[in-house]
């Protein structure tokens, strides 16, 4: 489960992390009532919603006087940023930014352990920072019972190349967000930028939290974060219909059996559409588990072709206690349901259990939505094409 900032911000002040104060507001009159409580001069408005590119969207800006922090609340308010509508917005005063750092701890289940990364160039893309400087960006393998100690604290700023004068302030931040990550029973905690002010003090300027939501019957406070989930209105519908389904921002629409397929597949879709115009990219992670029933798949296509950014389907299955022969059936059953519903292509790969009898299912149908393809490389540059011929 994804924290919006101003909940972040909040887990942050519990455990001592140094922060802003930070109003939130849902008008712009509310807004005005927050500004007045800050007391500030200049203020920064920031859409909270649980995407990225804010500032690029106009999510984020910053204001002087009430009328001024009215007029702007109510620019950000509403706004459709990468399909999150924006309901709340946070207020905090201006911050008197020195530098500009970044630092995270995440779970790498690739390793099977816990990793920390941290830069002294924050304030940017820090996907951007990895693949073109890497040698900027620090990672530190840390131990899952000790954590981020004095020393382990200590041995982080001094790789990452802090200014020496910063070294005990920035240790102190690091081991207080290594107890927000381990208390909260959480997957990510980033904070980017972690900045220095100009009289030397350190602030968490904004942060990003992920819970592991199979740690909720620990937490009985994460029963506030319920009305505060931030999800677009598609995946509000999808949860209605208890599908797995998170909204991406692109335009190959994904279903798949099993979470780490299909999160091989937004891969090698990314990939091939970056050989594109238009690059496309994948739309959605949509995981059906063992459930490939005439219904299943239909709530799945239809609130995947719901989505205006969407111009392919790619349907990759690999059959095991579920057979390619039912997925096959639930989806020429799916778009019997759908009718005029189904606009959009649909590549399907089918792999595992009764995989050939499922393949004869489909070429039998031969709706003329439908193309199979053998392999995930070749279904994904299949998607991806149709994808960007599409637009």
């Amino acid at each position: 489960m994804d924290l919006l900032e101003y909940q972040a911000r909040d887990l942050f002040e519990q455990f001592g992390v140094p922060v802003l104060p930070g109003r939130i507001a849902t008008t712009p009159e509310e807004a005005v009532d927050a500004y007045a409580a800050l007391g500030t001069d200049l203020a920064v408005i920031k859409a909270q919603v649980r995407t990225g590119g804010r500032g690029k969207a106009g999510g984020v800006k910053l204001a002087r006087g009430a009328d001024a922090v009215r007029a702007t609340a109510g620019e950000i308010l509403g706004l459709d940023i990468k399909g999150h509508i924006v309901e709340t917005v946070m207020l905090s005063p201006g911050a008197d930014i020195a530098d500009e750092f970044y630092f995270s701890i995440l779970l790498d289940r690739a390793a099977g352990g816990f990793i920390a990364m941290c830069s002294i160039e924050g304030g940017m893309d820090i996907e951007t920072l990895a693949v073109e400087r890497p040698e900027a960006l620090i990672k530190v393998d840390l131990d899952p019972i000790d954590g981020i100690t004095g020393a382990v604290a200590a041995d982080i700023v001094t790789k990452a190349g802090f200014p020496a004068d910063a070294h005990a302030a920035v240790g102190e931040v690091l081991t207080q967000l290594w107890r927000v990550f381990k208390e909260s029973d959480a997957t990510l905690v980033e904070v980017n930028p972690l900045v220095r002010t100009g009289d030397g003090r350190i602030i968490a300027l904004d942060g990003k939290v992920t819970l592991d939501t199979n740690a909720d019957y620990r937490h009985e406070e994460w029963d506030s974060y319920a009305n505060t989930t931030g999800d677009t209105e598609l995946e509000r519908q999808a949860r209605e219909l208890d599908l797995n389904y998170v909204k991406l921002d692109g335009s190959v629409g994904v279903i798949g059996n099993g979470a780490g397929l299909v999160m091989s597949t937004l891969d090698v879709v990314a990939a091939a559409g970056a050989e594109l115009p238009g690059s496309p990219r994948p739309a959605n992670f949509l995981d059906i588990g063992g459930g490939a029933s005439a219904a299943v798949m239909a709530n799945g296509l239809r609130i995947i072709m719901s989505d205006p950014q969407v111009r392919s389907v790619f349907v990759n299955v690999f059959g095991g206690i579920t057979a390619c022969s039912d997925v096959a059936n639930g989806i020429v059953n799916a778009l019997e349901i759908l009718g005029d519903e189904a606009r959009l292509p649909i590549v399907v790969r089918l792999d595992g259990n009764s995989v050939e009898v499922g393949k004869a299912i489909l070429a039998e149908a031969a709706h003329p939505l439908i193309t199979v393809k053998n392999t995930m490389d070749e279904a994904a540059r299949t998607a991806a094409r149709l994808a960007a011929e599409g637009n």
